[in-house]
């Protein structure tokens, strides 16, 4: 059953990276990946340098297929090698063809940049905040039931018919399954829960959710995941 929202945009800003994306394990990884000695004698606050340092190093497709191996420990090599190498033509946390693998792409993009310059794209991507209103406190229930899902569907209610998001996951936001939703959507959280209103924040591409920087606010529609 579709419920009805008034949502506010409250705001809105571009980023190019996503703040503690990386941890000093991901780090430690990425060293002995590249073969480096004593890893654990390093401090804490010399592992993003070391990292970065090491796949500078390293060729640029050679310092992508590190980091993508360990961002996509089950793919095999030569998919890696692929990817890697169509990191440097692609703006893959855009364009790869599964959306669920986009924000592990943005990170290694930034990490890349980072160590390479501008050999690698520079990814852009939204923080947001909004405010969502119903009618009654109870139909706000979805986002507890399934909250990316519910979250992109009511975004989607935002954007032109005929925007991308409705040509390729029709049958999702009109269905009752919508996995990909945290490939649109890749963190969420609920920040304030006022009865009849929440807020939340998110993080996602500027491909798909760019249009909300000209909306300050809109009505719109949207229902959980179905269970079982």
């Amino acid at each position: 059953m579709q419920s009805t929202f008034s949502v506010q945009i409250d705001s809105f800003r571009k980023v190019n990276k996503i703040q503690n994306a990386w941890s000093n394990a991901d780090f430690k990884t990425m060293l002995t990946l590249m073969d480096f000695d004593e890893v654990d004698s390093l401090d804490d606050s010399e592992l993003r340098d070391m990292c970065v340092m090491s796949l500078g190093d390293l060729e640029p497709d050679d310092g992508a297929m590190i980091v993508l191996t360990h961002l996509f420990p089950t793919l095999k090599r030569g998919k890696i090698e692929h990817m890697a190498h169509d990191m440097l033509q692609d703006r893959s946390w855009e364009e790869y063809p599964d959306c669920l693998f986009h924000e592990r792409f943005f990170n290694a993009y930034e990490l890349l940049r980072e160590a390479y310059g501008s050999k690698f794209a520079k990814p852009t991507g939204v923080e947001m905040t909004l405010t969502v209103s119903a009618v009654q406190a109870e139909d706000l229930a979805i986002f507890d039931k399934s909250l990316a899902p519910s979250m992109v569907r009511l975004l989607a209610s935002g954007l032109e018919s005929d925007a991308l998001m409705h040509r390729l996951y029709e049958d999702q936001i009109k269905g009752t399954s919508f996995p990909e939703a945290s490939g649109i959507v890749w963190q969420l959280k609920q920040t304030a829960n006022n009865g009849v209103s929440r807020q939340f924040s998110l993080v996602g591409s500027q491909f798909w959710l760019a249009s909300f920087e000209h909306i300050q606010s809109f009505g719109g529609v949207a229902h959980a995941d179905s269970v079982g």
